[in-house]
């Protein structure tokens, strides 16, 4: 078995030609070639779980997210409010800081929480927290509500899963600028102006019902509105003289997803990153990272993500629980935020000169082994 860092490569006939791209579209090649292989709604390996003790860690409660919710709602006014009183002051920088980090990356988590319908055991309040979080984060709550179902049927599967965020070749400058936003919060504006004007793409047909897409249409809508309105009052501030004020608007609405995603980016990238594409184990294509206690309040406790793949209906605040229970038969969690990045980044690097690595982490003697018969049907993701 391979330890971490090390991973299995089949290497590349000529190295100094840069590989070819994949092609990563919903509606081509590798749409048909994953059908082919029986990746597509497949069977996929799950650590084994006493059904009582399952049904425990799967109950939903209010309490928790409601707790996290008035504390997130409530912090989100406390800093606006100061970046605002001390408006021209330096001491104002820290709260717009920390503003940022609340509605920029704070809602990532909850819009995928509350998406799973796990975060309350009340459906309205999913509903509520996710279409307020979907608007931050700048997601048309229908088409990522459908997607991201894609994306736990089919993780990391080429063709079939619209969120693979590492694409092959991996394009290091724009991954640097995503710490930023400016790149995405352009294409996410760009979509949600597309589909406010009646327009779906092609892959979004192809993963959204077509019962749903009158209703991406009308909250794509709703959002451009409150954008607009919020360029509007921006607009009526600086006609009325009021200089730099005029950018409290941004600041408060939309702004805060370039400058306050850092953290969702840098929590996010290590998911999936410099793990296995075309696989049906979740150890092999998600990763757990230990985090300290604010990141993971900030995140949800996402950091446990291959149990969260593994068993995407238990709730955020069950999810330690879970790693507990299963601990025995996954891989070694990496045991910090810098760990993971420095053996992601070596992984991500490597796989820019061999693009079939993968890196292949030590399961302890407690595991059942990587499922390898689950994903024989692909040659050159075959382990060694």
């Amino acid at each position: 078995m391979l330890r971490a860092g090390e991973g299995t490569a089949i290497a590349p006939s000529d190295t100094s030609a840069a590989p070819a791209p994949r092609d990563y579209t919903l509606t081509g090649p590798s749409a048909r070639q994953a059908a082919e292989r029986g990746l597509v709604a497949a069977e996929w390996y799950h650590s084994d779980v006493p059904r009582k003790k399952m049904k425990e860690l799967m109950a939903r409660r209010d309490g928790p997210a409601l707790r996290d919710s008035a504390i997130w709602i409530g912090l989100h006014v406390l800093f606006a409010a100061g970046g605002i009183w001390f408006w021209g002051s330096w001491i104002a920088v820290p709260f717009w800081l920390a503003y940022g980090v609340l509605y920029g990356s704070a809602c990532d988590a909850r819009w995928h929480e509350c998406g799973h319908g796990t975060a309350f055991r009340t459906r309205w309040m999913n509903d509520v927290v996710y279409h307020i979080a979907s608007f931050q984060v700048i997601r048309n709550p229908v088409n990522w509500r459908w997607s991201h179902a894609r994306h736990h049927t089919d993780t990391i599967i080429v063709g079939r899963d619209a969120e693979i965020a590492w694409m092959h070749p991996v394009k290091l400058a724009l991954k640097a600028l995503a710490y930023v936003g400016i790149h995405d919060v352009w294409t996410s504006l760009g979509g949600l102006v597309r589909n406010a004007a009646g327009k779906l793409s092609a892959e979004e047909k192809e993963y959204i019902p077509q019962s749903e897409w009158h209703k991406a249409v009308f909250w794509a809508r709703w959002h451009v509105a409150i954008y607009a309105a919020t360029v509007l009052v921006a607009l009526g501030m600086l006609l009325a003289g009021m200089g730099w004020k005029a950018t409290i608007p941004f600041l408060l609405i939309g702004g805060p997803r370039v400058y306050g995603c850092w953290h969702m980016i840098m929590t996010g990238l290590l998911q999936h990153g410099g793990l296995a594409e075309d696989v049906l184990d979740h150890r092999l294509n998600s990763r757990t990272v230990y985090m300290n206690p604010v990141s993971r309040w900030i995140y949800w406790n996402m950091n446990y993500h291959v149990e969260h793949h593994m068993f995407p209906m238990v709730p955020y605040y069950a999810l330690p629980a879970l790693h507990e229970v299963i601990k025995h038969d996954l891989p070694s969690p990496n045991t910090s935020i810098w760990q993971a990045y420095r053996e992601m980044i070596r992984a991500v690097m490597r796989q820019r000169r061999e693009p079939g690595y993968y890196l292949v982490r030590e399961l302890p003697a407690t595991a059942r082994p990587y499922q390898g018969q689950l994903h024989a049907a692909v040659p050159e993701r075959a382990m060694a």
